[in-house]
């Protein structure tokens, strides 16, 4: 295997400036909060080899923790588990909803004991990820640790027992929805992206 290569946090952030993922204005997050800035991250994911290097970087510290399988949660996880399993030589599988429940699809399982290094694009609360940690938990896996790309909530998020790291840490204020200085103010809701995805 050749030898992965690691990248400071000013790399990472000058990657994700570049392609314009780090966003300013008026946004609702997935876990329902508000929050002046966003990372689109497939503003950098669509750039196959920018994804490339972040999951080598994201790889490299894992090259000599006997990792077997790398899983990400859908959407952005997907693409992080393949690039991060192709550094490592390792399988990648991804969980997704069913009926509400993260779980594996499609035939995905793990054999008892298979060592799991778990990956995901952005994080604020870290839900989703300590939903996958109990599915990889379930089907008999132990989950060796979690790797972000983009930890933004301010060190808030952990997950029990199995350690974390991330390649870009960034602590992004967030309000509650009722408690938001922007509302007050009447900024309008900053449509992400380019998927046409409507303001709510």
């Amino acid at each position: 295997m050749a030898e992965l290569k690691t990248l400071t946090e000013k790399e990472v952030e000058d990657m994700l400036l570049e392609t314009n993922a780090i966003m300013e204005g008026h946004f609702l997050l997935t876990s329902g909060l508000h929050s002046p800035r966003y990372v689109e991250k497939f503003n950098v994911l669509q750039k196959p080899e920018y994804t490339e290097k972040l999951c080598q970087a994201m790889a490299a510290k894992f090259v000599d923790a006997n990792i077997e399988t790398v899983v990400g949660p859908v959407t952005g996880g997907i693409l992080l588990a393949h690039e991060t399993g192709k550094a490592l030589g390792t399988r990648a599988i991804f969980t997704e909803r069913e009926n509400g429940k993260m779980t594996f699809r499609r035939g995905f399982t793990l054999h008892e004991g298979e060592r799991v290094l778990i990956v995901e694009d952005i994080v604020t609360t870290g839900g989703s990820i300590r939903e996958v940690i109990d599915v990889v938990k379930e089907h008999g896996g132990v989950p060796v640790a979690v790797s972000m790309l983009v930890d933004r909530s301010g060190g808030k998020a952990t997950f029990g027992d199995v350690p974390s790291t991330a390649l870009l840490h960034m602590d992004v204020q967030t309000y509650e929805p009722d408690n938001c200085p922007l509302c007050k103010k009447g900024v309008p809701m900053t449509k992400r992206g380019r998927t046409g995805k409507p303001s709510v």
